[in-house]
């Protein structure tokens, strides 16, 4: 169940990689909410399955980390939603699996384009419109990974503290035009994605799939997986008038987990 906020109604929402994941979770919250939401993604096949799902939805294929394709994606929003309130950065990848010595230069250098300097590209385009908006924000996804270590995942996790750092800098930045951008890093997020982790985990340690999965499964105080909907929810709660004084803050949804494996 999705958090219920008057103050999000009308909102006009971006949401990156929305076609999937916590991405689609966050846009539903925001449409359930009254908000006008455009999404884009990558995956044009779970795009417009996504448009097909929810027809009052706004969605285009667009790659954050190439500035002409995030470019075009900020001419829809001036075209579809006349304006922005709320902007979701979103989209990122898991990156390589492995030891640093082993790790290709072009793995490493993808990570972190799509993972932080897309959050970069889309937030040029979008910190001019939100200063033309009333109580705008911007909700970064970081990760757990981003202030904790994460062996055999420095890639991702390199990318996810830049993140961190880049959300504290335009805390102070935007603060005083009344934007407030915080951060949200969510622990190991039950899906495909982390299915996906677990496999390529236990492949590089050779360990079996099932005692990686239990490791991932149990790392946080809580012994279990956080869910997309819990992300969400965070994500619509720091939108809210309710919110209103929380910025430049690590928002941290993961059970309270202290090491990752």
């Amino acid at each position: 169940m999705f958090l219920k906020d008057q103050s999000l109604a009308g909102k006009r929402v971006v949401v990156t990689a929305g076609a999937n994941g916590i991405g689609r979770a966050i846009a539903e919250g925001f449409a359930q909410n009254g908000a006008k939401v455009l999404i884009c993604d990558v995956d044009q096949v779970a795009l417009s399955q996504m448009l097909s799902d929810l027809p009052g939805l706004t969605g285009l294929q667009a790659d954050v980390s190439d500035e002409a394709s995030v470019a075009s994606l900020f001419q829809a929003v001036d075209t579809h939603l006349g304006g922005l309130d709320v902007m979701i950065n979103n989209a990122g990848i898991a990156g390589p699996t492995g030891m640093v010595e082993d790790l290709a230069l072009a793995d490493w250098n993808k990570t972190l384009a799509i993972n932080l300097t897309g959050q970069f590209l889309c937030a040029r385009q979008a910190v001019p419109r939100l200063k033309q908006a009333q109580r705008a924000s911007m909700i970064n996804l970081s990760s757990a990974a981003g202030h904790l270590g994460f062996p055999g995942r420095s890639a991702y996790a390199a990318s996810k503290w830049g993140v961190i750092g880049f959300t504290k800098s335009l805390a102070l930045e935007l603060g005083p035009f009344g934007i407030r951008v915080n951060a949200i890093l969510p622990g190991a997020v039950d899906g495909p994605r982390i299915r996906a982790v677990i496999e390529a985990k236990a492949h590089t340690l050779g360990a079996p799939v099932e005692e990686i999965a239990k490791i991932y499964e149990t790392q946080a105080a809580m012994g279990c997986l956080v869910t997309v909907t819990d992300i969400a929810n965070m994500a619509l709660f720091a939108a809210t008038d309710a919110a209103r004084y929380i910025n430049g803050q690590e928002l941290v949804v993961d059970g309270y987990t202290q090491k990752l494996s």
